[in-house]
C-alpha cells in the first residue's frame, strides 16, 4: 500500500491578489479596490484540490524562513502532509495577481524560493511512496528532470506534467524546452492550457498531433471557456465547460488538474467522465474569489453534475 494517494512537486507560493476597477493597459492605470493574500502556486494547489476529494497528499516545496509558518499552517489545515517542506534564508517566491471586474486576471510572479528548490534521495523516496506524483513547467528544471529520471527508472509509478505557462515565463526559472522533450516519452498524463499549447505545439491541434505521435498515453489541452480535450491512446475526448457566474478564474485550471487525477487516474472514470468532473471542479472554484475559492468536495461536484 502506498502512503500518500499524491504526492505534488513545484510551487507553493504567497498570493497577494489585488480586485481592480480594471485590468490596466500599457503605459495605463487602475485603482485597487479589495487586496487580500493567501497560499497559493500550482503544486499548493492542486494538493488543496486533491485533499478535499479526501486523497491522502503531500508535497514538495521551498519557502522563505519568514513566510514558512504562514504556509505550512496553511497546508497542514488542509490535511497535506508538509514533512518534505524546504526552508531557506531567500525571500520567498509569490504572485501578484491583478482581477480585473470581470474575474479575468493578470499575474506577475517573484521571489527565490521556488527557483531554488532540488530533490534528493530522501525526496524522491517520499514521492515513489505515492500512487500520483504531480509536477508543472513552473518547477525548476533540475527538479522535473530528477522526477523524469525518477519515471524512467521506475522509482515513481505515475507522473503528471502540467505545462503551465509559455515557455517565455519558463527561461531562467522553469522547465526547460529540452526536459519538456524528453518527459513526453515516460509521462503518464500531461496537461497543457491553449496558450502554453501555443508557445510549444504551435496551438491545440498541433497538441493533440504530437502527443498522439509520441504515444503519450493520456493528455488534456485546456481551452477556459471552450472546455478541454482529452486525448487517451488516439481518441480524443471534447468537454464543455460548466457556465457559472464567473467571480475569478485563478486558480481554475489547477482545479481542473485536481479533478482530473482524482477521477481519470485515482478513480479510473471514463475520459468523458472525468472530463466532465474536472471542468464541474474548475467552474465552482470560479464561483469565489482566489486561486483556492471555492474548493468542492466530490459531493458538491456530483451534486452539480446532477443539476445540468
Amino acid at each position: 500500500m502506498s502512503s500518500f494517494d499524491v504526492v505534488t512537486v513545484g510551487s507553493a507560493v504567497i498570493d497577494h491578489i489585488y480586485s481592480l476597477s480594471n485590468l490596466p493597459k500599457p503605459d495605463g492605470g487602475a485603482f485597487a479596490r479589495e487586496h487580500t493574500t493567501d497560499v497559493g502556486g500550482v503544486a499548493a494547489n492542486v494538493a488543496s484540490g486533491l485533499a478535499e476529494f479526501e486523497n491522502k497528499t503531500g508535497i514538495i516545496t521551498r519557502v522563505g524562513t519568514d513566510d514558512a509558518a504562514e504556509t505550512e499552517a496553511d497546508l497542514q489545515a488542509r490535511a497535506i502532509d508538509c514533512s518534505r517542506i524546504q526552508t531557506g534564508s531567500e525571500e520567498s517566491s509569490y504572485t501578484l495577481i491583478l482581477r480585473g471586474p470581470d474575474g479575468e486576471r493578470m499575474i506577475v510572479a517573484g521571489g527565490q524560493s521556488i527557483p531554488n528548490l532540488r530533490l534528493d534521495a530522501r525526496d524522491i523516496e517520499y514521492a515513489g511512496d505515492a500512487n500520483v506524483v504531480f509536477t508543472s513547467a513552473y518547477a525548476p528544471d533540475e527538479v522535473v528532470s530528477r522526477l523524469v529520471t525518477a519515471r524512467e527508472r521506475r522509482e515513481i509509478s505515475t507522473l503528471v506534467f502540467d505545462l503551465a505557462g509559455p515557455l517565455s515565463e519558463l527561461e531562467g526559472r522553469g522547465t526547460t524546452p529540452e526536459t519538456i522533450d524528453r518527459l513526453l516519452s515516460v509521462v503518464d498524463l500531461f496537461v497543457v492550457g491553449e496558450v502554453a499549447a501555443r508557445s510549444y505545439f504551435g496551438g491545440a491541434d498541433e497538441a493533440i498531433a504530437t502527443l498522439t505521435q509520441q504515444n503519450v498515453s493520456r493528455a488534456a489541452v485546456t481551452q477556459g471557456s471552450n472546455g478541454a480535450r482529452l486525448l487517451e491512446g488516439d481518441t480524443v475526448t471534447d468537454v464543455p465547460a460548466f457556465e457559472v457566474d464567473v467571480t475569478d478564474t485563478t486558480g481554475a485550471g489547477d482545479t481542473f488538474t485536481a479533478g482530473l487525477i482524482h477521477t481519470w487516474l485515482l478513480n479510473d472514470y471514463s475520459a468523458r467522465n472525468a472530463g466532465r468532473f474536472a471542468a464541474a471542479t474548475a467552474a465552482l472554484n470560479c464561483t469565489e474569489l482566489g486561486a483556492r475559492g471555492n474548493l468542492p468536495s466530490e459531493a458538491d461536484v456530483q451534486e452539480f453534475l446532477e443539476m445540468r
